[in-house]
């Protein structure tokens, strides 16, 4: 399995071509050979790969592998060995960037984040247990809620009918008497069956080493134990029952985005548009 990258034998301003070993293959325009020093901006070649390429590069991969709208691709090479090609819109419009870790970090963003709606969308509909007590409202927030009993969690989204995400709201009151009576294993066990999931504390961490009715370290351990256990379902400390709010509202926003995004990718490798 190989990443091939040769010249595009088109006048261009993106003078490379690259293809993905994914399917049949995905053809993309491309502006340098490597994100070293920037992301790469991308565009469908729409064309087939060149009967007679100019090969400039032939990167042997360890692994090639489609996350969500992502393409995340592991070379065999001590040193700049792992990048992904993210595929994402902005102003209406798709775009691809090829990324590695150190540019994703030090680039200036170039899709402008959200900063009402979560990830862009319209809508977005929260179903609410309806054995939550106190629930948060998301008035704040450009988002719906319906109450509904939830097979897990406290609060999730649908798609076409399908539970994708779930949150466990816990109070540190509340995530304590979960650990220490096993139940907080129980839910993340359960919480696991989804593809997306989170326990969400409406405190800080280090209130957990002010605790003086059970030994900090207790909790300490236990809580890694949690992660180690269930690792696709975190534990995350919010700091206030706002900022938990604000969290989850921005994380389902981001399921629901990113499902929509790896569909279309889905689609369009599936139609050979790449």
């Amino acid at each position: 399995m190989t990443l091939q990258i040769a010249r595009n034998p088109e006048e261009s301003s993106l003078p490379f071509l690259v293809r993905i070993p994914i399917g049949d293959g995905i053809v993309l325009r491309v502006k340098d050979t490597w994100p070293r020093t920037s992301k790469i901006y991308c565009h469908p070649h729409g064309l087939p790969w060149p009967e007679e390429p100019e090969i400039v590069e032939e990167l042997s991969l360890r692994s090639c592998v489609k996350r969500g709208a992502a393409i995340d691709i592991e070379v065999d090479r001590t040193r700049e060995s792992r990048s992904q090609f993210v595929f994402a819109r902005a102003r209406g419009r798709e775009v691809i960037f090829w990324q590695s870790r150190r540019t994703s970090k030090t680039a200036r963003p170039d899709v402008k984040l959200p900063t009402a709606r979560a990830s862009g969308l319209a809508e977005l509909e929260i179903l609410v247990d309806t054995r939550e007590r106190y629930a948060w409202k998301f008035a704040a927030e450009q988002a719906t809620t319906v109450k509904r009993a939830l097979p897990v969690g406290d609060y999730g989204v649908e798609v076409d009918g399908e539970l994708v995400a779930a949150v466990e709201r816990k109070s540190l009151e509340d995530l304590v008497g979960s650990l220490l009576q096993g139940k907080l294993f129980e839910q993340q066990a359960a919480l696991a069956e989804l593809p997306h999931a989170v326990v969400l504390v409406e405190d800080r961490y280090s209130s957990v080493f002010k605790l003086t009715h059970v030994r900090p370290s207790v909790v300490a351990d236990m809580l890694g134990e949690a992660q180690v256990r269930h690792p696709t379902v975190p534990v995350i400390f919010a700091e206030t029952r706002p900022l938990a709010e604000q969290w989850a509202f921005r994380f389902f926003g981001a399921v629901l985005r990113e499902r929509a995004m790896s569909e279309e990718l889905d689609r369009r490798i599936g139609a050979g548009e790449l």
